[in-house]
């Protein structure tokens, strides 16, 4: 278990560079951090549909690599959804395992009543279903999640535009439910995106691909980096 792998259920190699950038400060410089892009499916997942078949990407790119090259530390599978997560679980007990969604919603579950804003209205139901499956819902769990109609796709195709729409998003959820503790800004597209937006909000706004590597260091032993912290709205 010489290396961290990181596996994008898309088909799209920028983001997983992408990801490997951000991800690469959370690991022990010594320890190599390996990305995969899924080797079929969508380039950004948009539907139920791709979902699946994104599932059976991750699975299928992880026992490839397992067969050449062994056995990671640790999983992070680059997507806010999660696709086949627990399966990985089950096929390599012994690795810890987690995907940005279950990263990015443990850490706000852990302050308090928390909503997601993410790309895409299709996640809407897919997310409320994770959140259900994972025991993160109810009153101190996830309270609401609000979609823009842009996909994730064509959030990375506009930043500057992509980035005014989520958030005036934030601005909005924060807004209509004033008991909310936190918000997660979800997508792997999205990292790096909440910190301008956190000023504005009376309460955390959590990056979900730093919540990943908050993750990574945990479980890799290693206290969370100066700098590296859950965004403070303006209280």
């Amino acid at each position: 278990m010489s290396h961290v792998l990181l596996i994008n259920p898309n088909t799209s190699a920028d983001v997983t560079e992408r990801l490997v950038g951000q991800l690469r400060p959370w690991c022990p410089p010594d320890l190599p951090l390996i990305g995969l892009t899924a080797e079929f499916g969508e380039p950004y997942i948009a539907t139920e549909a791709a979902y699946v078949v994104a599932g059976h990407a991750v699975l299928e790119a992880f026992h490839h690599h397992v067969d050449e090259h062994g056995l990671p530390r640790a999983v992070l599978v680059g997507c806010f959804g999660d696709p086949a997560v627990w399966a990985l679980r089950t096929e390599a007990p012994e690795v810890p395992v987690i995907g940005l969604a279950e990263a990015a919603m443990r850490e706000a579950q852990a302050i308090g009543p928390f909503a997601i804003v993410t790309g895409g209205h299709a996640w809407a139901p897919m997310l409320e279903r994770l959140a259900r499956g994972l025991r993160l819902g109810g009153p101190d769990g996830l309270q609401q999640v609000h979609t823009v109609e842009a996909s994730g796709g064509e959030l990375a195709a506009d930043p500057e535009a992509a980035q005014a729409m989520l958030r005036e998003a934030c601005l909005q959820v924060a807004r209509a439910t004033p008991r909310l503790a936190a918000v997660v800004l979800g997508g792997a597209v999205l990292g790096g995106w909440a910190a301008p937006i956190a000023p504005l909000l009376p309460c955390p706004l959590i990056d979900n691909v730093e919540a990943g590597g908050r993750w990574l260091s945990r479980v890799l032993g290693l206290p969370a980096e100066p700098g590296h912290v859950v965004a403070d709205g303006a209280g």
